[in-house]
């Protein structure tokens, strides 16, 4: 004899993973706290462009000042501005970027200079 059901069964709900406390008699349950990934934060570089009115020295002079440079990176660095039309001076989260670019932007204010700083989000 052949039996059909007249209505589809409904799926039981199933609770969360639980263990028993250690120590305890049974009755309390722990639920167990799945671990989340988080990413890191976006960076962002802080890119000094090239102009045709600051001198050289007070780009180097800034670069070694507001981003912690030697002598020598920093004329790299400024020669690469001067080549290239553009150069990274450096790679920070987005606050610390944007206050570098404050920073550069108010001292070539003060100093005269037209010198430009922007910054931009990494690939």
């Amino acid at each position: 004899m052949n039996f059909m059901a007249s209505k589809i069964p409904t799926p039981v709900p199933v609770a969360p993973k639980t263990r028993p406390k250690q120590g305890d008699d049974g009755g309390n349950l722990v639920l167990e706290r799945k671990t989340q990934k988080t990413k890191p934060p976006q960076m962002f570089q802080v890119v000094m462009l090239n102009d045709d009115y600051t001198p050289m020295e007070f780009v180097v002079v800034v670069i070694q000042e507001f981003f912690s440079k030697d002598r020598e990176t920093a004329t790299q660095i400024m020669l690469k501005i001067h080549l290239d039309g553009k150069a990274i001076c450096g790679v920070y989260s987005r606050d610390v970027a944007a206050t570098k670019v404050e920073q550069v932007q108010e001292a070539a204010r003060q100093a005269g200079h037209p010198l430009q700083c922007v910054s931009e989000p990494v690939d």
